[in-house]
């Protein structure tokens, strides 16, 4: 089977990119030039993981079709996981499909290309820290936020029964996925407690663990200040400068002590997956693919975008591995392959800036610009307000305006009649 632009990987970059390039090549010529390949069968925005595995966002209610969003931007869907390229021949192999108990849906399939778009994204780096493997849960995907959900689930249920009353969970990493978990299993276990009787009423201690001198360590000095505040006035626990160094089930030992946790959340550092180092081409430290500033990368006709791209940047320090990264290289790739007979010139990332959600109608970030100056504070209900916009702005990308409109309506509303927390 051949086609002529294949994009492998449905996150916030590679979906985007296709929706764009098939309305540019409209309902005739889309379908038939552009086919997005998945290991899922419905899109999630990553960064709203946390919110899955805190239990305040339903994944079958946020998450998208794949199918559908093919038929209504004109573009192909395949559900596939990438297990080999050969990149002389342009040929890639997706690996079986298999059912929950093993047994072979869809034999592997092997697919021929003229141009190749790889944005399977990235996953946690464990620095070789011994027994996170296997005790600490990921949130790399939809998958695994939904199983640490259920832990979460039985961990409530079992707390408020048991005799100890305390349930301890501690989050390795104190980027923006650490600290919105932080503040989202704060307020998921406050409303679970006002509908609980006196007697099931249980505490819920959460420890935030990070390596560096402070949280938010790729934002402004400012911005974590502010954010290191609002986190120990709801209880968090900070605990900078503690490196860990071991993970045991119900404990971290750390530079600074041990410290004893029921559940244990892995949120730190970022790293590809090393079977990329096995698709022949060129792969950098983390395992990410060696792009140049066209996005190419070192074979011809294969590109490499988002967090699986080691993209060179404007500091000489590569792209980092942020949805505004991924939102901005889908838009320079459509423009490039809509029409290779015109050089767009070479990819530059601007950075807009960050915002962190700290719950309810809080947040804080700094936008990059002209706006009161190169680094702009922003707090409050303004900055959850501007949080919500990214989200909504990826979803008009790939559901146009009306439907992204309706969308947000209907999910406002779902929320003020079912609650915030699911624990169903």
């Amino acid at each position: 089977m051949q086609h002529d632009i294949v994009i492998i990987g449905g996150g916030a970059g590679g979906l985007e990119l296709a929706a764009r390039l098939g309305r540019k090549f409209g309902a005739r010529e889309g379908r038939r030039r552009v086919l997005l390949i998945d290991r899922s069968i419905f899109h999630l925005w990553k960064p709203s993981l946390h919110e899955v595995a805190a239990g305040s966002l339903d994944s079958h209610q946020e998450g998208l079709s794949y199918p559908i969003l093919a038929r209504r931007n004109h573009f192909s869907f395949a559900f596939g996981d990438l297990t080999g390229l050969d990149p002389a021949a342009k040929t890639l192999t997706l690996g079986a499909i298999r059912n929950d108990d093993g047994e072979v849906l869809v034999e592997p399939r092997t697919l021929a290309f003229n141009t190749l778009v790889l944005a399977i994204g990235s996953g946690s780096n464990l620095f070789g820290t011994p027994g996170a493997a296997e005790h600490a849960h990921l949130l790399e995907d939809v998958a695994d936020a939904e199983a640490f959900n259920r832990r979460l689930t039985s961990a409530f249920l079992t707390t408020a029964y048991s005799d100890g009353r305390t349930l301890n969970i501690a989050i390795v990493g104190a980027g923006a996925t650490g600290v919105e978990l932080s503040t989202e299993l704060i307020e998921g276990h406050d409303e679970l407690s006002a509908g609980l009787t006196q007697e099931q009423r249980f505490d819920l201690g959460v420890t935030l663990v990070e390596a560096a001198p402070r949280i938010l360590g790729g934002l402004p000095e400012r911005v974590s200040t502010k954010a290191a505040h609002a986190l120990e006035a709801k209880g968090v626990r900070l605990l900078t400068d503690a490196k860990v160094n071991a993970v045991h089930a119900h404990r971290l030992d750390t530079s600074q002590g041990e410290i004893p946790a029921d559940l244990i959340v892995w949120a730190a550092g970022v790293k590809a997956s090393e079977q990329n180092r096995d698709l022949g081409l060129e792969t950098g430290r983390l395992n990410q693919f060696v792009v140049d500033d066209h996005l190419r990368a070192s074979a011809p006709g294969i590109y490499a975008m988002g967090d699986c791209a080691e993209a060179p940047g404007p500091d000489g320090r590569p792209v980092p591995a942020r949805a505004q990264a991924a939102a901005q290289q889908a838009a320079y790739l459509a423009r490039a392959l809509s029409d290779p007979s015109r050089d767009p010139g070479p990819y530059v990332y601007h950075d807009k800036g960050s915002l962190v959600s700290l719950g309810g109608d809080r947040g804080v970030g700094s936008l990059m610009g002209n706006l009161g100056g190169p680094n702009f504070l922003i707090e409050g209900l303004v900055a959850k307000w501007a949080y919500m916009a990214l989200h909504l702005d990826h979803h008009r990308a790939i559901l146009g305006v009306r439907r992204t409109a309706i969308l947000a309506l209907s999910r406002l509303l779902h929320r003020r009649v079912s609650g915030r927390l699911k624990l169903h």
